[in-house]
């Protein structure tokens, strides 16, 4: 063979080529965990998983990420489009307007009971990804902030541009547990190690006051608080994010078997609200706390249906890739 072209051959098919660490994302060697509720939430038993490697966002797609795919693609989000029928039916044909659900604390003196989570919630029309307040709010500052208000759909439509996939709900939770097996949070036992928050979270009288002892009332940039032991940004608090997954109650782990790269049920049932088809939800916002809503703990699920836009819901990436060079592609 000419020396030449076996050099080139070489360089062509070399390894370090094939596997370029693809931009942003941080590879998660997979393996064993336990994963679940460490407070015995009825719908996340522990259980024992194991998962194969896979590649997972740094950090939550911004607004800037989801502005260039629009202009790419001219893609219209579901709080940009009045409801459907087959989304919402039943809904009076003068309601079926553009918009979506902004937190709105309480203003009255009453007592709020924290049962009743409708009493902060309020449907603005024309609350959309590029105005997360309602119509007159704007992106002017938050380019590095996570994108809000996008639905299930929305965010697996960028995940299909992007050529990548939402996670599946056990690949999200192994990397938020950052190779911490059965801690309270993603970075250990202790709430703020030394002082320091490591989320983006509700201080203060939920839902009446914030007292913002981590600098944010909403969202902060992506990369505003620590890594997990992985490397990854913003798995705890600061925007929900979606999964890949179907949620049912039942349908997150065997406590008495292993299971291998498990993919989720395959049909959705929420006993609240029987046949509303609804996806899984994980990591929080800049509303839980303790005092409300623990779902910033890496074991505490959360679900809506697919077509439902929060100001608190974002989403990151994965995706099936060869792994690094030289780094296994399973670790046991």
């Amino acid at each position: 063979m000419n020396v030449v072209f076996a050099a080139v051959l070489a360089v062509i098919t070399s390894p370090l080529l094939a596997q370029a660490p693809p931009p942003g994302m941080v590879w998660i060697a997979g393996g064993e965990a336990v994963l679940g509720s460490q407070r015995g939430d009825r719908d996340a038993p522990l259980h024992r998983v194991r998962l194969s490697g896979f590649w997972l966002d740094r950090s939550e797609v911004t607004n800037t990420q989801f502005a260039a795919f629009v202009a790419a693609t001219r893609y219209v989000t579901d709080a940009e489009k009045p409801p459907s029928a087959e989304d919402v039916p039943g809904l009076p044909d003068a309601q079926r307007v553009a918009g979506s659900l902004v937190f709105t604390p309480p203003t009255t003196p009453e007592p709020v009971d924290l049962r009743q989570f409708w009493s902060w919630w309020r449907f603005v029309p024309g609350a959309d990804w590029r105005h997360p307040r309602g119509p007159g709010s704007s992106l002017a500052g938050l380019d590095e902030h996570p994108v809000v208000h996008v639905s299930w759909r929305d965010a697996a439509a960028y995940a299909q541009w992007a050529e990548k996939r939402l996670p599946t709900e056990a690949e999200w939770e192994f990397a938020a547990r950052g190779g911490l097996d059965q801690r309270r949070y993603g970075w250990g036992e202790e709430a703020a190690p030394g002082g320091v928050l490591q989320a983006n979270i509700f201080q203060g009288t939920f839902p009446r006051q914030n007292t913002q002892q981590d600098g944010f009332e909403t969202t902060s940039p992506v990369r505003a608080f620590p890594t997990n032991g992985f490397g990854l940004y913003g798995m705890s608090g600061n925007v929900w994010e979606w999964c890949q997954d179907w949620y049912r109650p039942d349908g997150y782990g065997d406590a008495k078997q292993l299971a291998i790269d498990p993919q989720g049920p395959a049909t959705s049932h929420d006993p609240a609200e029987p046949g509303v088809k609804k996806r899984v939800m994980r990591g929080g916002s800049f509303l839980c706390s303790d005092q409300y809503c623990f779902g910033y703990l890496p074991g505490t699920r959360m679900k809506s249906t697919p077509d439902t836009a929060f100001c608190h819901t974002g989403f990151r990436c994965a995706l099936t890739a060869p792994p690094p060079a030289n780094e296994p592609a399973v670790t046991k």
